[in-house]
């Protein structure tokens, strides 16, 4: 007799996004062209522009946050929604978060979704090549780097990578997410300690890197604020822990 059809693993594109009208209808046609892919979200976080009129016409789910409630938030509530949209007799959806500004190179994120399909890895994270005028100096990056490497003895190679696939199991257990840029610092320190698997895979991507003007400047100050917090907020907690675990081996005391 012929063994039952392995059942299709689906996956669900999930693009936060905040004023990204001129590009978000290249992102999400790309986006649908991904293999296994039969869902593109668009969480519209608080855009004062067209967002997600444009995002709708290239044929994304939206769903809209009346104001700006930062990245962690957008990607909570296009996880929900997916999960809305799972049957219960199907395997949940696999998660693919990728940048509203990636453009036509949107399809190249594919390569992570094997990984986590397969069972090799719970989280894949894009490796991306070096972006034209990034006018960074790598300050945030590296201390991003160095705290996963103390608290879980990884080191990534790009920590801020926003693009990452993982399973629906492994997005619950990083729940709730760290908040503003802080994100994928706080998820990779999160999934490393609970003993999920990581791995980085190279995608070809391109989307509009932070300059070196005041504003670039603001906003890298303001990802390293955000980062600083979330490990912070994980060094506690792995205190905490050591703390908790020296309690649970202390000898009764008998009088």
């Amino acid at each position: 007799m012929t063994p039952p059809a392995k059942p299709r693993q689906r996956v669900a594109v999930i693009i936060p996004a905040k004023d990204e009208s001129r590009r978000i209808a290249a992102t999400v046609r790309s986006a649908k062209a991904i293999p296994h892919v039969d869902l593109v979200l668009v969480v519209d976080d608080g855009s004062e522009d067209d967002t997600q009129h444009v995002a709708r016409d290239a044929g994304a789910v939206v769903v809209r946050h009346s104001h700006n409630r930062g990245k962690a938030a957008a990607m909570e509530t296009g996880a929900a929604v997916v999960a809305m949209r799972d049957a219960p007799d199907r395997l949940p959806r696999v998660l693919l978060f990728i940048d509203g500004d990636l453009g036509e190179t949107a399809v190249n994120t594919a390569p992570l979704v094997p990984p986590v399909i397969e069972g090799h890895t719970d989280l894949a994270i894009a490796l991306l090549p070096p972006q034209p005028g990034a006018g960074g100096r790598g300050i945030v990056v590296g201390a991003a780097r160095r705290a996963i490497t103390s608290l879980t003895g990884w080191t990534p190679t790009q920590p801020l990578s926003g693009m990452r696939c993982l399973t629906r199991e492994a997005f619950e257990a990083a729940t709730p997410l760290a908040r503003g840029w802080g994100v994928e610092t706080g998820m990779t320190i999160d999934l490393l300690r609970k003993g999920f698997r990581v791995v980085e895979v190279p995608c070809e991507l391109r989307h509009r890197p932070s300059g070196s003007d005041l504003r670039g400047q603001l906003h890298r100050a303001a990802q390293y604020r955000d980062v600083e917090m979330a490990v912070a907020a994980r060094r506690m907690r792995a205190g905490a822990d050591v703390v908790q675990s020296k309690i649970g081996r202390t000898p009764p005391t008998h009088r």
